[in-house]
């Protein structure tokens, strides 16, 4: 009932919004079960994170109703965007990959789960809108900050102020997801992919993930540094031993 569920199984943590009769909204207990969900993420045993959605859509982003439904409308709004802020943020922060397949639409607060994704997989027909200002609402989840580093400071005010839907081919060209499929194909492709990063180098991948995530908040010399003390790392690995016996024995 809490509208999210999460199964890990072969190192894959599969988060799955789960509120179809809501279009996947997010309400505070969807937002609570969210952070949940990637604390399980956190386990050592996971290598990737999975995000899909149940329904005809991927994600409306907050749950409107539940707002209106509030007796503080401010205090509630406030606590449920700073919960499932936190919970994207520290998604943004595991040292693994997150792969996300989206479908329907992707609006509101659903686009931050995409800017928190490293890689994103959407069906053909997916439409992408900002859909704040729509309501008389403003960017949340951390979307004003990531969307411009997405797409571009210009191409992000005119989705915030002219609500300029995208589709899922302008969302790729933008560069706000990684591929588009056929609709009957996403989830598949995304689950393919998310195998192939489980089956991958995982200190690598994650700790790639990490440095350019975080680059944007560092010196150019705080950079330099964490990248040679992270490939130090990576170099006694079991993985890198494998990987690179293979490389000099081509």
């Amino acid at each position: 009932m809490s509208g999210v569920r999460c199964v890990v199984d072969g190192g894959i943590a599969r988060i799955t919004l789960a509120r179809p009769e809501a279009s996947n909204s997010v309400d505070m207990a969807a937002a609570r079960a969210f952070g949940e969900a990637v604390d399980q993420a956190g386990d050592p045993a996971v290598r990737v994170v999975l995000l899909t959605g149940e329904g005809k859509r991927f994600c409306a982003g907050g749950d409107v109703a539940s707002m209106m439904a509030a007796e503080d409308r401010s205090g509630y709004l406030n606590e449920l965007a700073a919960t499932l802020g936190d919970g994207l943020l520290r998604l943004t922060e595991l040292a693994k990959p997150v792969v996300a397949a989206v479908h329907g639409a992707v609006a509101g607060a659903g686009l931050a789960f995409v800017l928190t994704a490293d890689l994103v997989v959407a069906a053909r027909s997916t439409k992408f809108l900002m859909a704040y200002a729509g309501v008389g609402l403003t960017p949340d989840c951390g979307v004003s900050y990531l969307l411009p580093r997405a797409v571009g400071q210009q191409r992000a005010l005119e989705m915030a102020l002219m609500n300029r839907p995208l589709t899922a081919e302008e969302a790729r060209e933008w560069g706000l997801v990684t591929e588009v499929v056929d609709d009957e194909a996403a989830v598949s492709r995304a689950e393919e992919v998310a195998a192939q990063l489980a089956a991958g180098p995982a200190f690598a991948l994650g700790q790639a993930k990490r440095l350019l995530r975080s680059s944007w908040t560092v010196s150019p010399q705080q950079s330099v540094t964490d990248e040679a003390e992270t490939i130090s790392r990576a170099i006694g690995t079991d993985d890198a031993a494998r990987l690179i016996d293979a490389f000099l024995k081509r």
